[in-house]
């Protein structure tokens, strides 16, 4: 599909959205994504399915520690207070599998304990929200550079007209990589950023960013019907996110994929180990997610 057939395409597909990051978010989250191990071998008093339940819980707990670990590596934050409620927001965070690592999952045999299990996982850890608004309600740390995570996206107003054109604007406190996804009045699902123009979705941190950007972008945010909610998305991260299944349109993307898949492929990033690579599970992620909706009218 060439430019001058997107823009008849356009108004289908895109009659107008975005965010705004000046009022809140609709949601909004930090989180940690990491992988982690559990071990329990058999014994008189356990079953096979004891055994198996216990390594999963192991690899729970460790999940947690390993999200502890990524936090502590990734920020300097110098209010000590600021940083041990952010350490114990963590520590009482959400645990979410989301994925099992075949390969590394399973029965063997220990020479000296016997018959165990291991349960090997990719995991999600979502600090404590109460917890967590107990930090930001002491410091302010979003464009801060040294604490998590955290992008902010917005336009200069929730509602718009027929004929208004908008541009979305974004901006991290550290450099992180993003994906934007655009959802209509009627369901569809495009990828905006990165679009076949604009491929690069590396951004660093403390700059504002926008969407369109000149010649960086092929396509115009303009207002058209249908009207009613629309939704933007973000995905971010401090290493490159998981792909969706994409068809190319022209100047942007149609997503393939449900919302729900989406946000499991997106948090389908590699992992890469850090500094204590050698101890297997202290790689990970910080990942970042938040959705705004506008309303447009004629």
């Amino acid at each position: 599909m060439n430019e001058k057939s997107f823009q008849r395409f356009l108004p289908i597909l895109i009659s107008i959205f975005i965010l705004l990051a000046l009022d809140g978010d609709i949601l909004a989250g930090q989180s940690a994504i990491v992988t982690a191990e559990g071990y329990s071998c058999l014994g008189v008093d356990k079953s096979r399915r004891e055994t198996e339940k216990e390594a999963r819980a192991e690899a729970k707990r460790n999940a947690v520690e390993n999200a502890l670990t990524l936090i502590r590596s990734a920020t300097q934050i110098k209010d000590l207070q600021v940083e041990k409620d952010l350490i114990e927001a963590y520590a009482h965070g959400k645990v979410t599998v989301l994925e099992e690592i075949k390969e590394k999952t399973g029965w063997y045999r220990d020479p000296a304990m016997g018959d165990c299990f291991r349960y090997h996982i990719k995991a999600e850890v979502i600090p404590d929200e109460q917890a967590l608004i107990k930090v930001t309600s002491k410091q302010d740390l979003t464009d801060d550079p040294s604490s998590p995570l955290n992008v902010r996206l917005w336009t200069g107003k929730k509602e718009y007209r027929a004929g208004e054109k908008v541009k979305i604007f974004l901006k991290g406190n550290r450099p992180f990589y993003a994906r934007i996804l655009y959802r209509d009045v009627r369901g569809n699902l495009v990828q905006i950023l990165p679009n076949p123009y604009r491929r690069d979705n590396y951004f660093q941190g403390g700059i504002v960013y926008e969407l369109p950007e000149g010649n960086k972008d092929r396509f115009q945010l303009e207002v058209t019907p249908p009207f009613g909610q629309e939704r933007i998305i973000l995905h971010a991260s401090s290493t490159p996110l998981g792909e969706l299944d994409l068809e190319d349109k022209g100047a942007i993307y149609q997503v393939k994929n449900t919302e729900k898949e989406i946000g499991i492929k997106s948090r389908g990033i590699k992992i890469v180990a850090g500094t204590e690579a050698s101890q297997g599970d202290t790689g990970g992620a910080e990942f970042f997610e938040t959705r705004i909706e506008i309303s447009t009218h004629k």
